[in-house]
């Protein structure tokens, strides 16, 4: 009797077990689809802090079944709390990771969010917030393992060691598969870099023409891509014809920085920058003014750094006064304030309000030109606090507190190894601001051999040319006379293309439509898709034809175009 009753009482116990084991196995199977599912990436990003944290993106992703450590620390300095133990992750997958912070401690903070993986004892920096006391800040970062890991512990820490005690709410982790990264990027080219077109075309009583033959041809791009030029380019045919056969935009790399253009004082030299102007200008390429001021005393005029108070105000002034008046409406963006986020050159000298005074003398100077800051290391690398994109943020908040009206933000884009899923986070959260975004100054290091840093070119222009905040790419690819550039060339001496400029070749490609050809169906339309930009269209219906121009700017609407043939040979119309 005691033995069946013993029996009674294991067999509910395993079905229990049966039950969690299954359990068990059906969050694993979850855990495994919420990587293959087709789950969207979420753009979503925020730059205010609030009261009560916003639950997480992605329902958590995996860190619903992540292992937590209350007060994780390793050996190097900073505090650490909590932590997350992750399993069996991989090489080939990009990682989406976002949570809401709080410190219990000083007023604010930097706080990294960094993942360890514990077969190598390599940590990687994955994102980076400005942290209050008061309040729950957002982080937004991700990352890509250079190896598989089969444990990884993804911790926190504080820039100042022993500062505080960190808060972490809605903290998620969405792993991407290859695949799922560049389909997200297709899918939102289609969105913002595209829009559908519908071709009606009808005869001269209004009926639908079926069978009309249809001809797009595209003239320009929206997009403006673009690279740097030096004074190499004047007079180097060669150069010439291969630059104006890819690119739409240019920014001079030296010509127009104040230790160019006035050497000393009052002796004053354009001669450069009047030739390349001229030459963009003859060839319909859009140019960026590069730039008013740079912080940095390492690019100061030898002859500026010895001036102090009203001598280094009336020079600034004369700087200003005279770029600007020679070259007004003539330059889309000007560079106000380079680097401004590593260096302070003027502000230490003249005080807290020379950035603002800056922008808004600029401004009046040259009212249509759009002003920027511009500065590296935002989207490069995580560990740079001084140009975090809550760093960023914070420097257009202060300035704009002091009466500036911020209108484009430059991130140069010097890169080594990229980390993409880190650079589409830093957009996202700059892109909260809702202004221009451009990538200004995109290479990658010479460091690596040509091959690999034009892999790493492809990535990051995809990823920058998908990004619905990013408004133009520039690349700092500029041919010195000895035919070499600051870290990658597109060419070499003769101009035949280096893998890089492959690489560029390939994309201006892709993100072109030269040329549509087709029918109008049984209704008299003509449907297709093409990228943004100008175009030329022609209908052919037996011996009667038409032709019209239109424009593709971004909207969610499709473009409707009007073809009306007239019932004999003759001009028709286009609405």
């Amino acid at each position: 009797m005691e033995a069946a009753a013993a029996r009674a009482l294991v067999r509910p116990a395993r079905r229990q077990v049966l039950i969690l084991a299954l359990l068990l196995l059906m969050a694993a199977s979850m855990a495994r689809r919420a990587s293959s599912d087709g789950v969207r990436y979420d753009y979503r990003a925020y730059t205010e802090c609030k009261p009560h944290p916003e639950p997480a993106l992605y329902n958590g992703g995996v860190l619903r079944w992540a292992s937590k450590i209350t007060d994780f620390r390793t050996e190097d300095e900073g505090n650490y709390s909590p932590a997350f133990v992750l399993y069996n992750m991989s090489s080939a997958t990009a990682y989406s990771f976002s949570c809401w912070v709080k410190i219990d401690g000083p007023e604010s903070a930097h706080v990294k969010a960094k993942i360890l993986t514990l077969e190598n004892a390599a940590s990687q920096c994955i994102g980076t917030a400005i942290v209050r006391n008061d309040c729950w800040s957002f982080l937004k970062g991700g990352f890509i393992l250079n190896s598989p890991s089969q444990t990884s512990v993804l911790y926190f820490q504080t820039a100042t060691p022993n500062a505080s005690t960190i808060s972490i709410r809605s903290a998620s982790l969405q792993p991407f598969s290859p695949d799922e990264w560049n389909q997200h990027r297709e899918d939102r080219i289609q969105l913002i870099r595209k829009r559908f077109v519908n071709v009606h075309v009808s005869d001269g009583n209004g009926s639908r023409v079926v069978g009309a033959n249809v001809a797009v041809h595209q003239i320009t791009p929206d997009f403006p891509f673009g690279s740097a030029i030096s004074k190499s380019i004047i007079g180097n045919k060669p150069y010439q014809e291969w630059f104006n056969a890819r690119f739409n935009a240019a920014v001079f790399e030296n010509e127009l920085k104040w230790y160019a253009t006035e050497p000393s004082p009052g002796e004053e030299d354009y001669a450069a920058a009047d030739q390349l102007l001229q030459f963009v200008q003859s060839n319909d390429v859009m140019a960026r003014g590069h730039n008013i001021f740079w912080e940095d005393p390492k690019y100061t005029p030898a002859w500026v750094k010895n001036l102090t108070g009203s001598q280094l105000k009336a020079a600034v002034a004369g700087r200003i006064e005279s770029l600007l008046s020679r070259y007004k409406g003539d330059f889309v963006h000007w560079d106000v304030s380079n680097e401004m986020l590593h260096f302070d050159f003027y502000e230490n000298r003249l005080g807290g309000n020379a950035t603002a005074d800056f922008f808004s003398t600029a401004k009046r100077a040259d009212p249509l030109a759009t002003l920027f800051l511009n500065d590296f290391n935002v989207v490069e690398a995580c560990d740079d606090l001084s140009s975090s994109a809550d760093s960023y943020v914070s420097r257009l908040r202060q300035l704009a507190d002091a009466g500036v009206t911020f209108e484009g933000i430059g991130l140069e884009g010097h890169f080594g190894k990229p980390n993409i899923p880190y650079v589409r986070a830093v957009l996202d959260k700059l892109g909260t601001l809702r202004l221009p975004i451009w990538l200004t100054e995109i290479d990658i290091s010479a460091a690596f051999d040509q091959r690999t840093q034009a892999d790493y070119l492809e990535e990051v222009l995809r990823e920058g040319f998908a990004h619905p905040s990013v408004d133009g790419i520039m690349l700092w690819t500029a041919m010195g006379a000895n035919a070499s550039c600051y870290q990658m060339c597109l060419t070499d001496a003769n101009f035949t293309n280096l893998p890089a400029g492959d690489v560029v070749d390939r994309l201006l490609g892709e993100w072109q439509t030269k040329e549509v050809l087709g029918a109008t169906n049984d209704r008299g339309s003509f449907n297709f898709s093409a990228f943004l930009g100008e175009y030329r269209l022609s209908v052919t219906y037996l011996n009667r034809t038409a032709d019209a121009t239109f424009s593709l700017a971004r909207s969610d609407d499709t473009k409707h175009i009007n073809i009306r043939l007239p019932a004999g040979p003759g001009p028709a119309s286009a609405a």
